[in-house]
């Protein structure tokens, strides 16, 4: 019986990487995600279906993955499938609800009073579980499962020089970060070693080594060995560095400079500053003296976790089919939006 594990690429795949040791699940399971360097190394050595880019609200982008996924309900006797989001989930799980299938949806770490605009369109599918990971967004239908953020804690350790940096501003296409950039630029002390992950941020003009992406095993190792990580406050790059004992410094990127959509970043930033796991800082305000500071705090983690129950007593089957395609074209009406 094999589980399905979807989820987009970047800080929605991480997040489900992450938490699928803690779910309880065998080993007969197939990921379904876009095919990036970061992708495809993360999942080295496991079964994948790699599915075309799902960006956000591209209906499009959307349909021709529905059509593309249903030969994965043919070649599996899938009994589950689990996602963290975000689009991709609207391509693949009303399928499975269609079918009668077990389906969860856990929502990203970075909504924790509100779910997304695919949460809120596949809780209306009939029969989709939902989880929250904000103990703050436990209404409606969303239950709280647990925050990814609880298992890891900060250790000053002995002040030392700045040596190696990792950089990482993400992937996403369409939103640069240059002012991170040109603010690092003047403060990095001379010497350092610099791994800089610029995405799509134009870097003209800087004597940098920019490298669009970095493979995740790469990056992992490169965070473990590093000094100090700077990077936008995206949840993949913080459980990065995070379970590789780093405490980052996150820089949340600005919809008022164009860096994005939202704002949900100053969300993600301000709540691991609570918990103390990491160091915020605008762009504009960042310091040497807060690469020092990061440099002299180690991160661990939980070493037995408890597991995470996302199934209870089975789940009935849909009312109707067309009851679930009802509430599929209402979600893909939604994502219009």
């Amino acid at each position: 019986m094999t589980t399905l594990l979807v989820a987009n690429d970047g800080g929605h795949l991480m997040q489900l990487h992450t938490l699928r040791p803690r779910l309880g699940m065998g080993d007969d399971v197939v990921w379904v995600t876009p095919r990036t360097p970061q992708t495809e190394s993360l999942l080295a050595g496991e079964r994948v279906h790699w599915a075309m880019p799902c960006p956000p609200r591209d209906t499009a982008a959307l349909a021709r993955n529905a059509l593309a996924c249903r030969r994965l309900f043919k070649d599996h006797d899938v009994s589950l499938v689990v996602s963290t989001g975000a689009a991709l989930a609207l391509a693949v799980l009303p399928q499975a609800r269609l079918r009668g299938i077990e389906t969860v949806y856990i929502e990203s770490a970075t909504r924790l009073d509100a779910p997304s605009l695919s949460g809120r369109a596949l809780a209306m599918v009939p029969g989709i579980t939902t989880f929250s990971q904000s103990s703050s967004l436990t209404r409606g239908h969303w239950q709280y499962l647990a925050s990814p953020w609880e298992l890891y804690d900060t250790v000053p350790t002995e002040p030392r020089p700045v040596r190696s940096m990792v950089v990482s501003l993400g992937t996403q296409e369409g939103y640069g970060f240059r002012r991170l950039l040109d603010r690092l630029v003047a403060i990095v002390p001379a010497g350092t070693e610099v791994l800089w992950q610029t995405g799509g941020t134009d870097t003209t003009g800087l004597d940098i080594d920019a490298r669009t992406r970095v493979p995740s095993e790469e990056m992992a190792a490169a965070i473990r060995a590093a000094d100090v990580v700077v990077a936008h406050a995206g949840t993949g790059i913080a459980l990065m560095a995070l379970e590789n004992g780093r405490c980052p410094i996150l820089v949340p990127r600005r919809s008022m400079h164009g860096e994005h959509v939202d704002d949900h970043q100053l969300t993600i930033a301000l709540e691991l500053a609570l918990r103390d796991l990491c160091i915020s800082r605008d762009a504009d305000s960042l310091k040497e003296r807060d690469l020092v500071a990061a440099a002299a705090r180690t991160v661990t983690k939980v070493s037995d976790p408890p597991q995470l129950r996302i199934t209870s007593v089975p789940l009935p089957r849909p009312r109707s089919g067309g009851a679930v395609a009802a509430a599929t074209a209402a979600a893909v009406a939604a994502a219009e939006v």
